[in-house]
């Protein structure tokens, strides 16, 4: 099976990478870097997927059993791989994300594929219920072969995934927590949060290559694994070491207040119960199965870190704003105390 994936040097596509050339796929790579192909048999193209004129000289006319697309954020992505891959592609399998789902849930707190698509805080998730859109009437109107698959909170050896951290620099957060200042955790730190691990998402999502059935429907890949924000943090300190971690809850609203850069990723995802129907990934890939317990990959992702200092990047500007937040809380915190109190 000829499989292209636009993109394949990130955390999630990575692993599909590996996954799908282990299972003898013939597998080509394609995105703007000049390293190497991630493991022996798998093929790079380097060219920027943005450049149509470019990228359909470096594809040189192929055709592919399966296309993944990692790097469509926005409608005009999609129009440029709608013309780049009819009748190129068997299938297309467009990488959307669950933060598209509506936010705050109405009717039920279980996110199945017919939940809503409706997020007014974060324009990521906006772009991309508006790529998913554009490829339905494609499906429809076009027939073009695609599939829609949407991840939650993914991580993988290189990242930290936490409510509050750096995603760039995000062993942040550890080293705040090894040298004992405070992390913060929105709200109570009693929302139900799912994540996963890529080496399970790469199970649902490679199992999904080629097969016809799946085009013109989306899907959850995710853990069936949810825990607190508390269970998530206390389980990284755990694994970082750290007996008496600082944890400080705040308030989201207060926080994107404060820090509006992060309206999108808290108030527009991670301040919600996270918890997904993953039925229907596996009545279509009867194996996939989520085996990776987040104390598990977490304990991984510090190994891989410790392994080499030069991995361990802090971001200083980020983590001295949480030390004004916290400040500004812990000092508002104490005002409403004595008037209250007093």
């Amino acid at each position: 099976m000829k499989i292209l994936i636009i993109g394949g040097s990130g955390i999630i596509s990575t692993a599909c990478v590996q996954l799908a050339a282990s299972r003898g796929m013939d597998v080509t790579v394609l995105n703007r870097s000049r390293r190497g192909p991630a493991q022996p048999g798998v093929s790079q193209v380097t060219a920027d997927v943005n450049q149509p004129g470019e990228v359909a000289s470096a594809l040189k006319g192929g055709m592919w059993d399966a296309v993944v697309d990692f790097l469509s954020f926005a409608p005009v992505d999609i129009e440029r791989r709608l013309g780049l891959f009819q009748n190129r592609a068997g299938q297309y399998i467009f990488i959307s994300s669950a933060s598209a789902y509506q936010k705050p849930l109405a009717g039920h707190y279980l996110v199945t594929e017919s939940t809503p698509l409706v997020n007014p805080f974060w324009d990521y998730s906006r772009n991309k219920i508006a790529c998913e859109e554009r490829l339905m009437r494609a499906v429809r109107e076009e027939k073009f072969p695609a599939t829609i698959v949407r991840p939650s909170l993914t991580y993988g050896d290189i990242v930290f995934p936490l409510a509050v951290n750096s995603w760039e620099k995000s062993y942040t957060a550890i080293d705040r927590l090894r040298r004992g200042l405070p992390l913060i955790i929105p709200g109570d730190g009693l929302t139900l949060w799912t994540i996963t691990h890529n080496s399970d998402f790469a199970k649902g999502l490679v199992g999904l290559l080629g097969q016809s059935g799946a085009i013109g429907h989306a899907f959850n890949i995710t853990s069936d694994e949810a825990l607190t924000w508390n269970q998530i943090y206390a389980a990284t300190a755990e694994a970082a070491g750290v007996a008496n971690p600082q944890f400080v809850h705040i308030a989201s609203d207060f926080i994107t207040a404060c820090l509006p850069e992060t309206m999108g990723t808290l108030l527009g995802d991670k301040s919600y119960c996270a918890i997904f129907d993953t039925t229907k990934i596996r009545r279509f890939v009867p194996e996939f199965l989520a085996t990776t317990r987040y104390r598990e990959g977490i304990a991984r992702t510090i190994a891989w870190f410790d392994a080499d200092p030069s991995r361990r990047q802090v971001d200083e500007a980020l983590a001295s704003r949480w030390d004004k937040l916290i400040g500004a809380y812990s000092r508002g915190l104490s005002a409403a105390s004595r008037e209250l109190n007093t």
